[in-house]
């Protein structure tokens, strides 16, 4: 990148990829959400940060260089770049703190040494909420009788769409073998959130990002 050339998006996940010495398997890591892998979001935001902060440019869609300002950086030789560096600079500074004086005092060194990215963090909280609360379920289930068991899981096969109706439901499950284990508990509670049965939502949230395309002059 030092060379002021223009490099790939592609580019640099190549470089990164050796740098650090991630194995094919680390190159494939996914986010708790599945659809990115962790070595692509943390490139991506990484060029974000860099070129809020003006030490890189993108003279073109999906290539990007290294500017004036990011050459000077490179001479002081810095053995690492984290947010606390990147805060010399006023326009980083614009883009990363939020405009009011309370919430700028209530930054800390924690958010300065962060190396994880706003999706893992959105995500990995996300994942942490959904443990609590499929922990709450098998509790809750836990302490009720096996009858209460039983028409749980026919409801939640009407919700899967076995069945148009609760009859129907219980029909199908009364022609399955006793023996046979339908389910374990914590595959039930996932499930159960994931048809949203015996849980309410209380917030939604969407996640948008650029449509390239849309800006995309032929």
């Amino acid at each position: 990148m030092g060379d002021g050339q223009m490099h790939s998006t592609k580019d640099a996940y190549a470089a990164m990829a050796e740098h650090f010495g991630l194995s094919e398997e680390d190159l494939q890591e996914m986010l708790p959400s599945g659809k990115q892998t962790t070595c692509k979001n943390r490139v991506a935001w990484a060029r974000v940060y860099l070129s809020k902060a003006l030490l890189l440019e993108s003279p073109k869609r999906g290539f990007f260089r290294i500017t004036e300002r990011g050459q000077e950086l490179l001479k002081s030789n810095p053995t690492d770049l984290r947010v606390k560096h990147l805060k010399q600079y006023p326009e980083f500074v614009d883009f990363h703190t939020v405009g009011n004086k309370q919430d700028r005092a209530g930054e800390t060194a924690g958010d300065e040494e962060r190396t994880t990215t706003p999706e893992e963090i959105f995500e990995n909280a996300y994942q942490e909420l959904r443990r609590n609360l499929a922990n709450e379920l098998l509790t809750h289930i836990s302490e009720n009788s096996p009858e209460f068991v039983e028409h749980l899981v026919v409801k939640l096969l009407v919700k899967m769409g076995y069945g148009g109706s609760i009859k129907d439901a219980g029909q199908y499950v009364s022609t399955i073998d006793p023996k046979i284990v339908l389910i374990d508990g914590n595959r039930l509670v996932d499930l159960m959130i994931d048809h949203n049965l015996g849980v309410s939502i209380v917030d939604a949230y969407e996640i948008k990002k650029i449509d390239s395309d849309f800006f995309f002059e032929e």
